[in-house]
């Protein structure tokens, strides 16, 4: 890997394009080297592991309108285009490919149960095969090519997120999506550098945005705001192929991103990305979700489920601190000093970054699921209010070390929990890593994602349609240009008869 030095520069200052990181990333994305087969292995994985979290969350609120704005642009074939799939439908209905990758990213998102990736920010790089795998079906292009493009999606998605935080100043991490998927389309298509270098400048300028989506009351627009970015990564693309050009440079400008809305003129930031022949491998450095939370609250899930036969009867707890990292203190703890994090009228997109609420949950139950562990009902029972009210968190500094670190033996996103009893007795464990992290107790393989698939897919998919699915899924890298519509999923009307009516919007 190159480190990349980025910073501001005034407007009078040289600074030629071939140092902007745009160009750089541009670079990576036309780079002709070949994904291993372990990376093409990983995508597949994570192909099935999409379209497992978006067939449970099919029939949602959020889901169910998204659906409805992209059936609302049709797409028929012409000069060799034929349209995107959406999730649910028919493969035969195609729609406009920037629509497929809004309705389907936020199908994606919506349970927050899909591959996570933390660095300096946060990110769910699997936001970027809705927009790259639509435009993919909607161009006829081959499995194989899917695949490259995936592979720099995920690449340049992990290597932003190592180097360039946008939290610390309140900016959603979705800013680093639209220029990534911009890549992974440049790459899918062949595009030359200079137009992958406007598409990516178009994306970044588009997808900034402040954190308020995951912070307070949080609602739907934290599933929509990744498929938003996913959606703008395809419109400038389209747009840059046209011959129409981006802000410059969109990093390091005198008013550009790093200066006004980042660190400022005074802050460096140093970004890898793969040297000329290197292979495209960021995606080994991601872990999917056994549980549908916040990816910070996967160890302490697993924890929770840990020590409760330990602590006994849990109405003897007097209180339970989780030590932890300033991340987890801070975006879903007790730091972050929102007091919807305590509110048992809350909804589920803030449940799901309340750590507190896990914890007491999974000490509760046992276990987590991605609809019951949610239910109103659930969030309002006394004894789990109470419970609930004596979890607070502090920082660690020992644990925020170790989720900076490099080194993957050290690296970690877990919580030491001390619980007192109302005896005055402490119990307390830890745990670094979730149990389904690749050096968890139980790390995800094929075999565990496609039995997640099987489990998040039953009563949604038909058993025959969740084969073909995963045939297809598995055979990805060698579909044939045209064949990329396999890679969707069909259910019946019954099940699509059980979504919410939404109210009719402009379209």
């Amino acid at each position: 890997m190159k480190i990349h030095t980025v910073r501001a520069h005034g407007a009078a200052e040289e600074f030629p394009r071939s140092e902007h990181l745009a160009t750089k990333i541009a670079e990576v994305a036309t780079d002709p080297i070949e994904v291993t087969a372990e990376v093409t292995e990983m995508i597949v994985n994570r192909i099935i592991d999409n379209a497992a979290v978006a067939a449970a969350a099919l029939i949602r609120r959020p889901v169910t309108s998204a659906r409805a704005q992209a059936t609302a642009q049709p797409y028929g074939p012409r000069r060799g285009r034929s349209g995107a799939t959406v999730f649910g439908l028919p493969a035969s209905r195609r729609v406009s490919p920037e629509w497929a990758a809004l309705a389907n990213g936020v199908a994606v998102r919506e349970l927050d149960f899909h591959d996570t990736f933390l660095g300096a920010e946060y990110s769910h790089p699997g936001d970027n095969v809705p927009p790259i795998l639509a435009v993919a079906q909607h161009a006829g292009r081959s499995g194989a090519e899917l695949i490259r493009g995936l592979a720099t999606g995920y690449e340049i998605q992990v290597d932003l997120v190592r180097g360039i935080c946008l939290h610390e100043h309140k900016i959603d991490h979705v800013a680093h999506l639209g220029p990534s998927a911009a890549a992974g389309i440049g790459t899918l298509l062949g595009l030359n550098s200079e137009t992958i270098y406007q598409a990516i400048g178009q994306a970044l300028h588009t997808t900034t945005a402040t954190r308020q989506s995951r912070k307070g009351e949080i609602s739907s627009w934290k599933a929509y705001a990744p498929a938003f970015a996913g959606k703008m990564a395809v419109e400038s693309v389209d747009r840059a192929m046209r011959g129409e050009g981006a802000p410059a440079p969109i990093w390091e400008g005198a008013d550009g991103v790093i200066a006004w809305l980042l660190g400022g003129h005074d802050v460096e930031y140093l970004v890898p990305l793969p040297g000329p022949g290197e292979a495209k491998r960021a995606i080994l450095d991601s872990y999917t979700k056994e549980h549908s939370a916040e990816y910070q609250s996967q160890a302490p899930i697993d924890l929770a489920r840990r020590m409760r036969d330990r602590i006994g009867d849990l109405d003897q707890i007097a209180s339970i601190v989780l030590h932890t990292s300033h991340h987890t203190h801070v975006v879903i703890g007790t730091g972050s000093g929102d007091p919807q994090k305590f509110d048992p009228q809350a909804s589920r997109e803030t449940l799901d970054h309340s750590v507190p609420y896990i914890f007491a949950v999974a000490l509760q139950d046992g276990t987590w699921h991605h609809e019951r562990s949610y239910a109103p009902q659930r969030a309002r029972r006394p004894d789990t209010v109470a419970l609930w009210r004596k979890i607070s968190t502090i920082e660690d500094p020992e644990w925020t070390r170790r989720y900076h670190a490099t080194d993957p033996n050290e690296k970690a996103f877990g919580a030491r929990a001390v619980v007192t009893l109302k005896s005055g007795e402490t119990i307390v464990d830890e745990l670094a890593v979730a149990d389904a992290h690749p050096f968890g107790a139980r790390p995800f393989a094929r075999e565990q994602y496609i039995a997640k698939f099987r489990t998040l897919t039953e009563g949604v998919l038909a058993q025959s349609e969740q084969n073909r699915f995963l045939e297809a899924a598995q055979r990805a890298p060698k579909l044939a240009a045209g064949e990329l519509d396999q890679l969707t999923f069909t259910v019946t009307d019954t099940v699509l008869d059980r979504a919410p009516a939404t109210p009719e919007g402009i379209f």
